[in-house]
């Protein structure tokens, strides 16, 4: 059962360079990043620009909020040295661990991953999403990474995962969502069980 008051941690990975992405990437993942927000839901980024910036846009367009986990050690090495931006977040968490690190502690902290175009770094985070077995959601038609999962899950041979896969960036939300809302609804199941067993 839906908890109202209990939001949706959803991460947004994808490629922060732009240029080899599908037609209408950029749009797709603002809409993401607002309905995440429409879903009561708090969008996760690695707060650099790309997909996950527009994410991040559309989130504060529809009154959301929007939290960055930056690979820099401070906000003065996040805009110098890793040239990220700073605006469109209601905080950043400036962990000192640099990329490999940091998408690790990143991928951790969310629900659900959203997967929106992509190069080596969103293939690493997807790696590290599959690996821990968790919920994610890929926006295909979008290029780079997010359409070649398919044919990844397929020739690597270690399952299906937890995938959704859709086209539509108001279902694949809407569909997360309804699978936190399954998995949450299961761990309940789970503690009333536990509680009714005899000590």
């Amino acid at each position: 059962m839906k908890n109202p008051e209990k939001k949706y941690q959803i991460c947004v990975s994808g490629a922060e360079r732009t240029d080899h992405c599908g037609d209408g990437a950029a749009e797709k993942a603002r809409e993401i990043g607002r309905q995440i927000a429409l879903n009561n839901g708090v969008l996760f980024t690695g707060a650099c620009w790309g997909m996950p910036y527009e994410a991040a846009v559309g989130a504060k367009e529809a009154g959301g909020i929007s939290i960055g986990v930056s690979p820099a050690i401070s906000e003065r090495t996040h805009y110098q040295q890793f040239k990220m931006p700073t605006e469109n977040f209601d905080m950043i968490f400036y962990t000192g661990y640099g990329f490999s690190a940091r998408n690790v502690w990143l991928m951790r902290m969310a629900d659900a991953v959203i997967f929106i175009c992509g190069r080596m770094g969103t293939l690493n985070e997807f790696t590290i999403c599959f690996e821990d077995d968790r919920l994610i959601g890929v926006l295909e038609g979008t290029g780079g990474t997010a359409d070649m999962i398919r044919e990844i899950i397929e020739k690597t041979h270690k399952g299906p995962g937890r995938i959704i896969y859709e086209k539509d960036p108001k279902k694949l939300v809407e569909k997360i969502c309804q699978a936190i809302d399954e998995e949450r609804e299961e761990k309940n199941n789970h503690k009333k069980l536990f509680k009714g067993r005899k000590h």
